[in-house]
């Protein structure tokens, strides 16, 4: 197969390898918080959100890395800042309703 070649636009070079490389991690990190959900009572509950958790920020950056080829060169790195002030503006708006609706859940719940 012919080599996609991305760099005036700041991306990394594509190639079938790199591609099948993210699909196998890909598909690892799926399958990881998977089986930790099915042996759950083998390890205690915070040890399989944190799992959860790990596998997921895995999965992100497995994808940034492999599918939307950003990495440290000069054009990537605006990509990567919009998506990062992306993530952190959802993160706030989620974060912020989450708190917002415990906090009201705590003060309406009868005692």
């Amino acid at each position: 197969m012919k080599t996609i070649d991305n760099q005036t636009d700041g991306g990394s070079e594509a190639t079938p390898g790199s591609y099948l490389t993210g699909f196998a991690l890909a598909i690892a990190l799926t399958v990881i918080p998977f089986a930790l959900v099915v042996a759950g009572s083998a390890f205690p509950h915070a040890a399989v959100l944190s799992g959860i958790a790990l596998a997921g920020v895995a999965q992100v950056l497995v994808h940034l890395h492999y599918f939307l080829h950003l990495n440290a060169s000069t054009g990537s790195r605006w990509n990567l800042l919009a998506i990062v002030f992306t993530t952190l503006v959802l993160v706030i708006l989620a974060g912020g309703s989450l708190w917002i609706m415990a906090n009201l859940h705590q003060q309406m719940s009868p005692t």
